[in-house]
């Protein structure tokens, strides 16, 4: 993946490039598989339009995406390395259970680096951070991810 500004990492279910304009100002990188549903805007608005069941669902998901975003500017700002850590950590925990239900292990399919761009940080200091959440008890490295060991610790680092 290109080095870059990330903004979010997708999961299935996830819209992207919802806009207002006809123009998206992003770009996405897959690094899995996926299958991609593509519609045009104005046909989409026709097939929504007498579905408010569908369209309530769309403005869940533009809230959830609308909080996620000020999260992660408010994630940007004065926390320090380990703190914006266990918040991507705890963050993508409860993402991934509202899609599969309560998880120990966290898989981690984006690179280390990926993950460095999206808290605006070097990927030396996520493998520090990393490293030391491990040697403290929190987390356990595992092929492909971590094993959330502390989710207690873990929880009150990201809400510090």
């Amino acid at each position: 993946m290109a080095a870059g500004q990330i903004v979010g990492f997708a999961l299935p279910g996830d819209f992207l490039g919802m806009t207002t304009s006809g123009r998206n100002s992003f770009s996405a990188d897959a690094i899995s598989a996926v299958e991609v549903c593509r519609f045009s805007k104005a046909s989409f608005q026709r097939f929504a339009e007498d579905k408010p069941n569908l369209l309530r669902r769309i403005n869940e998901l533009a809230i959830r995406e609308l909080c996620q975003a000020r999260e992660h500017m408010v994630l940007l700002g004065r926390r320090s390395a380990e703190e914006k850590v266990a918040t991507f950590l705890i963050s993508w925990r409860d993402r991934l259970a509202r899609q599969n239900g309560e998880c120990v292990i966290l898989p981690l399919p984006m690179s280390r680096q990926d993950i460095a761009d999206y808290l605006a940080l070097t990927i030396e200091t996520v493998s520090r951070t990393f490293t030391k959440l491990e040697r403290d008890g929190v987390i356990e490295i595992i092929s492909g991810g971590v094993r959330l060991l502390d989710a207690a610790r873990a929880e009150a680092l990201a809400a510090a």
